[in-house]
Formats: C-alpha cells, sequence, structure tokens
C-alpha cells in the first residue's frame, strides 16, 4: 500500500473527459491515459545484503481521462524562481505548448521575476504568453521571464491569483521554490480556492529528494566536462601543473562526482558529503604534492560546498532565500595549496577555473531538452487533473507524483556508499578519506 508520505493530494469532481484524444485500451496504437490507480515501485532493487526493502509505490504520472478543470475557463501562470538553469525556457514553452494547443487553454501568464512578480507591490505585470512569444525561446538560457530569490507574503500572492482568476500554477525552481509552493498550495486549499500548485524541480545541483534527476544537470555535466578536459591541458602543458576546478553543488556534489566520471580526467574530487584534512598524513595537501612528485600534474575537482567547515561558523551569512551562503572554498584551496608547495619549496604552475555561471546559463543539451519537455507536460496533465501540492519526478526510468512537502522534507546527497562515488574512487585513485 502506499505510504501517507507519498498520497497525492487532487481537487474534486473529476467528471469532465479530458479534450486529449487518447485511448484507454493499451495494443491499439494511440496513446493511452494513465489511469490514477497506476503505480511505479520506489525502491527497484530487492537483496537481503542491500538496504531494507520498503515497499512504496509512486503516482504514476501522464494524463487522466477525467480531468478537474474546464480548459475554456481555466487560466493558468508560469514562475521560475532562484537561480538560473538550462532548460527553464524549454519547460516554460512546453507547458504553454500542452495547455494552449492540447487541452485549449486559452490564457496562460507568465509571472515576472519569481514570486515577486506575485505581489503587487513590485509593480510588476504578468506578462500573457503567446505562441510568437515563446516560438524560440528554447533556444536560449536564461528565462524569458526573469527569476528572483527570496519569500513574499503568502496571503498576498494567494491573493494575487484568485483576483486574476488562475486555476492553474506551474512553480518553476528548487527547494526554496518548492516551499513556496507547497505553501501556496496549502493556503489555496484552506481557503477552497479552486486552483491547483504544481511543481516542476529546478536544480542543477539534482539535490531535490525522491527525484532521480533534475533538468538542467546533464547540461551542467556536459559543460563541467568541457571545463576539467581544460584543466587537464593547462596542467599537463606546464611542470607540476595544477588544474584546480570550482564547480556548483552547494549540499551536494552530484556535479562534481558526474563531471569526474564523464571527464575521467581528475585526480581528486571534493564533495560536501565527504569532509577532509588539509594536513596530517592522510591530509589532502600532502596527497596532492605526493601525486604531484610522482606524476608531475594534478586535476582537482572541487564542489562549491565542500569544506565549509575549513572556515569559522561567525564567518557565514544567507542569501535572500534563507541558504546559507558558502565561503569560496576554491580560492581558499588556490591560496592553501601554494602556501603549503612553498613551504615545501615546490614550484607549482596553479591554474584556478570557476565556470558556475557559464554552466547554468547555457542553453539546455539535447538530452535537458528532451527531459524538460516531459517534465512539462507532465505537469500540466497533473494540473488538470486537479493534483495539487505537488511535483514532477523521474524515478526508476518513470515520471511520477511527488508530494511537495515530502521531496522537501531533506535534501539528496551523494552516498559514499553509492556506485557513483565507488566509480569516483576507482577513477581518480584518491582515499576514501582525507581524514
Amino acid at each position: 500500500m502506499d505510504s501517507d508520505r507519498f498520497r497525492v493530494h487532487g481537487l474534486t469532481p473529476r467528471k469532465r473527459r479530458s479534450p486529449l484524444k487518447l485511448s484507454t485500451i493499451w495494443g491499439d496504437g494511440i496513446g493511452n491515459f494513465v489511469p490514477d490507480e497506476a503505480r511505479v515501485r520506489y525502491q527497484a532493487v530487492l537483496s537481503p545484503d542491500l538496504e531494507p526493502f520498503e515497499d512504496v509505490l509512486l503516482e504514476k504520472a501522464g494524463p487522466r481521462e477525467y480531468i478537474h478543470f474546464d480548459p475554456a475557463r481555466t487560466r493558468a501562470a508560469i514562475v521560475t524562481c532562484g537561480g538560473l538553469c538550462p532548460g527553464l525556457n524549454n519547460v516554460i514553452r512546453s507547458a504553454f505548448f500542452e495547455l494552449h494547443h492540447n487541452y485549449g487553454v486559452k490564457e496562460v501568464f507568465g509571472i515576472p521575476y519569481g514570486y515577486m512578480g506575485m505581489n503587487p507591490a513590485s509593480g510588476l505585470a504578468p506578462v500573457r504568453l503567446t505562441r510568437e512569444y515563446v516560438e524560440t525561446i528554447h533556444e536560449r538560457g536564461g528565462s524569458v521571464l526573469g527569476s528572483s530569490r527570496g519569500s513574499e507574503d503568502l496571503g498576498v500572492m494567494v491573493d494575487f491569483l484568485v483576483a486574476r482568476r488562475i486555476n492553474l500554477l506551474f512553480c518553476i525552481g528548487g527547494d526554496g521554490t518548492q516551499h513556496g509552493a507547497r505553501a501556496i498550495a496549502d493556503e489555496a486549499l484552506r481557503r477552497r480556492a479552486d486552483i491547483a500548485v504544481v511543481g516542476v524541480p529546478k536544480t542543477i545541483d539534482n539535490d531535490i529528494l525522491y527525484v532521480s534527476r533534475t533538468f538542467g544537470f546533464n547540461t551542467a555535466l556536459e559543460k563541467a566536462k568541457e571545463i576539467i578536459d581544460c584543466a587537464h591541458v593547462e596542467a599537463t602543458g606546464a611542470p607540476n601543473g595544477i588544474g584546480l576546478v570550482k564547480l556548483m553543488g552547494r549540499n551536494a556534489g552530484f556535479i562534481a562526482a558526474g563531471a569526474t566520471l564523464a571527464s575521467q580526467e581528475v585526480n581528486f574530487t571534493l564533495v560536501p558529503e565527504c569532509p577532509f584534512k588539509l594536513e596530517g598524513t592522510q591530509g589532502f595537501l600532502p596527497m596532492l604534492m605526493k601525486r604531484i612528485g610522482e606524476r608531475g600534474h594534478a586535476v582537482i575537482a572541487v564542489a562549491e560546498g565542500a569544506g565549509q567547515d575549513l572556515f569559522a561558523d561567525d564567518e557565514f551569512v544567507c542569501d535572500a532565500s534563507g541558504n546559507k551562503r558558502n565561503r569560496d572554498i576554491g580560492l581558499f584551496l588556490k591560496d592553501a595549496i601554494a602556501t603549503y608547495a612553498a613551504a615545501l619549496e615546490v614550484p607549482l604552475n596553479l591554474k584556478y577555473f570557476d565556470p558556475s555561471y557559464i554552466i547554468r546559463s547555457v542553453p539546455a543539451n539535447a538530452d535537458d531538452s528532451l527531459f524538460c519537455n516531459a517534465l512539462a507536460r507532465h505537469a500540466v496533465h497533473a494540473a488538470m487533473a486537479g493534483k495539487t501540492g505537488v511535483l514532477i519526478g523521474l524515478w526508476n526510468d518513470q515520471f511520477v507524483h511527488i508530494p511537495i512537502a515530502t521531496a522537501i522534507a531533506e535534501k539528496k546527497q551523494v552516498s559514499l556508499e553509492s556506485e557513483l562515488w565507488l566509480g569516483v574512487i576507482e577513477a581518480t585513485g584518491q582515499p576514501h578519506s582525507f581524514r
């Protein structure tokens, strides 16, 4: 049976037949509606030697035969929040086309600059989306609607939706955005407002729980690999060369780990999940100097959230979304490496790369473009069916509905016992711990 934490809330009634020309018969050569009872297993691998079996079933996403909203009377809005990420415009475009052309929703709006645009005091007005407006936006990076961090008054945002008769709200963003989406959904339900709120998880760090990957992640890996390959060229092009690359990953090291395996040129990968010491027998700096002495070059990939315990607690501040702003581990390591080598009288040629804003601002690659299209269309199917307080995730290669409250309960991180991290250890040759 479904665990309570995966139970999806739906608005009622659902007596209106979907305008989509789909089938309920498998094998007739026509695409099918997904029955509400369809489920996806949470745990795919069963073994007494692995983690205990948890028979949790996730609600399968997809078009429903009967929907809650009348397309002719429905208004929809799309908002993008938080940092930029490859694929934002793809999601906006595909959501518009699914709403407007397939369901027949006549009015779709874009909310400018995140949740700020849902506060009339900002002076920002919603943008009416049209085919002409979205036609080519997928060809460029960023968000055509703009984005922002920070929260707005919950009552004001729901008043905004009610006053403009907006029935569907699509919230594209990461952890902070989905916290806001959940609050809006809960407040709309409390008011008995006929509003469905659906989240599309966007975080380049890939740290949303119960979601195997988020859009933009594969594009980020592709670009990060290119930078690492350049760092390797620089490192091998000079005696005692070091290429130090800082990558995104505030709380999770998925980009650093993934790019390490994609490149195969990294010798040390440092992530937030694996604390490290700089000095001592197994410290990072002595290990790095040993590598330089033996091979004459090294490439280091470090996630932005790694090594934060090396800074004093009183040095931290928070951003507008309440996230603790990380200290710059890249520059810290650059100085620490240079100082340590100088004390040993080892001359270095150290090159530092920080491509973070380049990586997150590029257009989506082909794989992410496909993924964004599917996420957006599944989000529309969910909203039209009256699903609310839910986000669209990919799990076991199937699109599923995850209650937002469950997805934001904690952060997803790299398991140090996972195949991903084992691959990093084997590819780099670094020890399991620098402690």
